[in-house]
């Protein structure tokens, strides 16, 4: 029996299109070969359906029941983890970061340790942590807790996420560039950690957001949303995304946090730029209805389909769209093609994250794959060459 699977007669997405061609993958290595040196092989008829790679989540706060700030036991977390990524998986999904809103030191300090780098069986990798806070602005707090949050001037990165944790578990930041200390601090995470800056929850304007991507951010964090509204005379950091530094930007496509119409002039501004992100919270792959708090939200949560809200009020806490469901919503709203869709899912978060194992279909990357039919539904994925039962 071959060690070589050939994905035939079927589409692969690669560079935003799709291509007719066949696919080569290793399973017993785990990984894409070139086919012109494959002289046996296994066939796997795609049947037409589309092949792409399993989808890169960039923004999660929890889902399938579990927010990722809320530790009890080690044991209890660690099953949740594993919870988490066989639910991520099903909807596409093959590695993920898991993001931790503005809590407590003592909170990052306990919950960081289990977010290191790490597998699950049948399900999604973890890559490491996006920590959105605790350095933003209470303007812009949305369901943050303000009183939680710090001065880059004033609260040392160690002292807060754990000197350890940050070099083994932080893998992005997402801050408020104009708060005093940020543009320091911006220096070293970058320049001393390798780490991802983005800017988000700000009161910036575009100048300051400018100065920012110049020394060293490189992203916003979902953009239009927790920052000054666009306007002609006065962008904000939205008017950054056509700027000729061209940072990175996420977008929520739920239809919620941001009008269609928004989503697709995003879209439209740097396909090659854009990613989608779900922001999902642990009510995400549940029922309707009312859910208790959290060390991020410490007040009851209001779910209704996809929106998410503080009870009582109309302040939006996330959502609980699925990244394929994203997929298929810009698909829908700006009127692309399938392939840029899982574009801004996979090659724009790799190459964002720098993440050079994963994340593009060609010879050398890791076969972590998933079967799309021609409407962007998940009809399976594999994880390094294995599929996913």
């Amino acid at each position: 029996m071959s060690n070589i699977v050939a994905f035939v007669e079927g589409y692969i997405c690669l560079g935003g299109k799709l291509h007719k061609r066949s696919l080569y993958v290793d399973v017993k290595k785990g990984c894409i070969v070139d086919g012109r040196e494959v002289k046996a092989y296994e066939i796997y008829n795609l049947h037409g359906q589309i092949i792409a790679p399993a989808f890169l989540e960039l923004q999660t706060n929890g889902c399938a029941g579990f927010h990722f700030t809320n530790f009890e036991t080690p044991e209890s977390y660690q099953a949740q983890l594993n919870a988490i990524s066989r639910y991520l998986v099903s909807t596409g999904v093959g590695s993920f970061w898991a993001t931790l809103p503005t809590v407590s030191p003592k909170v990052f300090k306990q919950v960081l340790p289990f977010l290191k780098p790490q597998t699950f069986p049948n399900g999604a990798e973890l890559l490491g942590a996006h920590c959105e806070g605790p350095w933003l602005n209470p303007a812009k707090k949305g369901a943050h807790d303000a009183t939680l949050m710090q001065l880059p001037d004033s609260a040392d990165a160690n002292d807060i996420y754990g000197a350890d944790n940050l070099r083994s578990c932080v893998k992005m930041v997402t801050l408020a560039p104009e708060l005093a200390g940020s543009s320091k601090l911006i220096s070293s995470l970058r320049q001393n950690l390798r780490m991802i800056v983005s800017i988000g929850h700000s009161q910036a304007d575009y100048d300051t957001g400018i100065r920012a991507l110049e020394i060293g951010a490189s992203t916003l964090t979902h953009v239009f949303n927790a920052m000054e509204p666009f306007n002609h005379r006065s962008p904000g950091l939205a008017g950054l995304i056509s700027s000729s530094q061209k940072p990175y930007y996420s977008i929520i496509a739920d239809g919620i946090h941001l009008h269609p119409a928004v989503v697709s002039m995003a879209f439209r501004t740097n396909p090659e730029r854009c990613i989608l992100i779900t922001d999902s919270v642990e009510m995400a792959g549940k029922p309707d209805g009312l859910y208790p708090g959290h060390a991020q939200v410490p007040h009851k949560q209001r779910k209704v389909g996809n929106k998410v809200t503080i009870e009582g009020t109309d302040t939006l806490i996330g959502s609980c769209i699925s990244l394929d469901e994203c997929v298929r919503n810009l698909v829908s709203y700006s009127g692309c093609s399938l392939a840029e869709a899982i574009r801004c899912v996979t090659e724009n978060v790799a190459n964002l994250m720098g993440i050079y194992d994963r994340g593009i279909l060609a010879p050398g990357r890791r076969a972590d794959l998933v079967i799309l039919d021609t409407q962007g539904h998940v009809k399976g994925v594999w994880i390094k060459g294995q599929k996913v039962q």
